[in-house]
């Protein structure tokens, strides 16, 4: 199974290479955004963009809402995964 995650391109760290620093719920980290950049989206205009990103590469963009949902998607799955966890712990 893959997963992707939201996150939000800040500035681009090495254009030679084509990566940007990502904020990914917060956690910023170098990712490869190669697989976004063309003639109609060139390097200077990701910052700022909506990506998924999955093992350290941008694989498109996507629309801020969607990013929004899924974020928040992933967080109620990270309760969730706790309170059964405090659950387990006392039985």
């Amino acid at each position: 199974m893959c997963l992707g995650i939201p996150g939000q391109i800040q500035s681009i760290s090495d254009p030679v290479n084509q990566l940007a620093i990502v904020d990914i719920s917060g956690v910023r980290r170098p990712v490869n955004i190669a697989c976004i950049v063309d003639e109609d989206h060139p390097l200077e205009s990701c910052v700022g963009e909506w990506v998924l990103v999955h093992v350290g590469f941008a694989l498109n963009r996507i629309d801020p809402d969607e990013a929004a949902a899924t974020l928040d998607l992933l967080d109620q799955l990270a309760e969730f995964d706790t309170r059964e966890l405090e659950i387990a712990n006392l039985k």
